[in-house]
């Protein structure tokens, strides 16, 4: 059944219309249309997709929500890669990949019920990622140089306009997690998705007990991932941060993500609790990311089981050769190592609902 009360199309088309305003005044008319037509586009058929669903069961709300956050993240990707100098040609394809991977974790992260700022900050993390990785794989191919690369890389719309808002006011510095800046769609409606920042779990005297600034206790594994965060807060690499990150089921990630914006982290936690969780991190981490690998083989299986290899290669033909390989890899048993468990979580949830 057809979500009631969403009309994507006019959705679109207002979004595109609110970008229109807000698109770089120093891009000529060919560049402004390239924003506002991605935008669109993506918008148009993300909605299309979410609204002939009949599976996932969302509401209005939800589709909106979704539709919003591919056209604010088509908006900021789309002025970067037009900022970065790279060739017009790639910024098709890399617009795709970072849509489809905005699309597909959305749809995973509200069909779990996790909170939006959690959300917000798991898209934001996949979002760099692809964009970094899309860069990257230019530079290997030989398409860019090194200084293109280091270019591109290092454009980010999102914090130019949140600076921009901070120097007029609009927002006080360090108020809301990087992940929450507002693009154009939430800057219009007031920033309704902005999440109060939560309390760090502190620990009180030598007590290995976690409690909450208002008394109540906390589950360890809360220290755990704030313990994790105030690791990651040290890490400068960035590509170092996400393989980290990339080891956590999404929800525990999108909870680290989340304390690393913490200031002061590093004075609310005790230093000697903190070791001892690194300890028990240390020896289950690996075991559990090779856990959620068999995992995920299986489940690629068990949808070739059901709808059959030809279906599923017929699926499989436009898709990115890592795709296809760690698809038919999965048929074999085995795992390809070149796709983070993420992404192919990611990936064998996309095969379930789409086969």
């Amino acid at each position: 059944m057809a979500i009631q009360g969403f009309d994507y199309n006019a959705f679109a088309q207002n979004l595109a219309g609110q970008a229109a305003e807000l698109v770089p005044q120093d891009f000529n008319n060919d560049q402004k249309a390239y924003v506002t037509n991605t935008l669109l586009n993506f918008s148009v058929l993300a909605g299309e997709a979410l609204y002939n669903d009949t599976e996932l069961g969302f509401n209005a709300d939800q589709a909106v929500m979704i539709t919003q956050i591919i056209a604010e993240w088509a908006f900021h990707k789309s002025v970067d890669l037009i900022r970065s100098g790279i060739p017009q040609q790639f910024w098709d394809p890399i617009m795709q990949k970072i849509a489809f991977t905005i699309f597909e974790i959305a749809k995973q992260t509200f069909k779990q019920g996790l909170p939006q700022d959690q959300i917000l900050q798991l898209i934001e993390h996949h979002v760099k990622k692809t964009y970094l990785e899309s860069i990257k794989e230019l530079k290997d191919k030989g398409f860019i140089d090194e200084g293109l690369m280091d270019k591109a890389s290092h454009q980010s719309n999102i914090d130019n306009m949140m600076q921009q808002m901070q120097d007029e006011g609009e927002v006080q510095p360090e108020s809301q997690p990087q992940a929450q800046a507002a693009p154009p769609a939430v800057q219009q409606q007031g920033n309704a998705a902005a999440a109060q920042q939560s309390n760090v779990p502190a620990v009180q005297g030598n007590s290995s007990v976690p409690v909450s600034s208002n008394g109540r206790y906390q589950p360890p594994k809360l220290l755990k991932l704030v313990t994790v965060a105030l690791l990651l807060k040290r890490i400068d690499d960035e590509e170092q941060v996400q393989s980290i990150l990339e080891c956590f089921e999404q929800e525990d990630a999108g909870t680290v993500i989340k304390y690393m914006y913490v200031n002061d982290l590093e004075d609310q936690v005790d230093p000697t609790v903190t070791m001892k969780f690194l300890d028990e991190i240390a020896e289950k981490l690996p075991e559990a990311t090779e856990i959620n690998k068999k995992k995920v083989v299986q489940r690629v299986k068990q949808t070739i089981d059901t709808y059959g290899r030809n279906r599923l290669e017929r699926r499989l033909q436009l898709e990115r050769q890592k795709v296809r390989q760690f698809v038919f890899n999965a048929i074999e048993d085995e795992y390809y190592k070149n796709i983070s468990p993420r992404i192919a979580n990611i990936i064998a949830t996309y095969l379930e609902s789409g086969v």
